[in-house]
């Protein structure tokens, strides 16, 4: 799956709808951001090429070159370096090598990373929420600033994020995701409703691995 082409046109523009739906009940911020993937993951290539890789050279030097160590040795070199190449475009095969720690961790860690790129703490009432979907890892975080913290638990927007990654599993990630949009206005709405003066401070576009996408 790639970011670009995740979303159809159409499911952008929902999207996009349900984000500006949200933003005129309240004067909280919604950004939605798509990625490829969180990070490269360079280990899950080595280990696989090291899982791997020696087994067929184990087998063809016993078969053709009757157990010689050099033989094997060179193989097993050449042969995880060509695993590690194939796991990277095998993304299931690239991610059964990394723990799902890891894969937890560097999600969280792009999330908070974007949400400070795209400005999602300098809103006035410190009210911004970022909905980030990484498709490599088949994760998805809500995070939210101070402001919103303060009022609604860490824990509801888990249960938004758990439901957006269920829709994309059943192939209703659009549909799952303005659904979350949503229901995150509605307590936005109730807890930081419009104020005199609001103005929309963030683009509404869902934002593609950092670059906003053209509506």
């Amino acid at each position: 799956m790639k970011a670009e082409t995740f979303f159809s046109e159409a499911e952008k523009k929902d999207i996009t709808a349900s984000v500006r739906e949200v933003e005129a009940g309240t004067a909280g911020e919604v950004a939605v951001m798509v990625v490829d993937r969180s990070d490269s993951y360079p280990e899950g290539r080595i280990l696989a090429g090291v899982v791997i890789g020696p087994l067929p050279a184990l087998l063809t030097t016993d078969l053709f070159w009757h157990d010689s160590m050099w033989i094997f040795a060179v193989g097993a070199l050449l042969l995880a370096l060509l695993c590690g190449r194939l796991a990277a475009l095998l993304p299931s095969l690239h991610r059964f090598f990394i723990p799902g720690t890891r894969l937890d961790e560097q999600v969280r860690n792009r999330a908070l990373t974007a949400f400070y790129e795209q400005g999602l703490h300098r809103t006035r009432e410190e009210s911004g929420v970022l909905f980030f979907i990484s498709l490599f890892e088949h994760k998805v975080w809500v995070l939210a600033d101070r402001g919103i913290y303060e009022k609604i638990d860490r824990e509801i927007l888990e249960e938004y994020a758990h439901d957006i990654a269920r829709g994309i599993k059943t192939g209703k990630a659009a549909e799952a995701l303005c659904r979350e949009i949503r229901r995150v206005g509605k307590l936005l709405a109730e807890h930081f409703p419009v104020r005199e003066g609001d103005v929309n401070e963030l683009a509404d576009r869902v934002i593609i691995g950092g670059v906003r996408s053209e509506e």
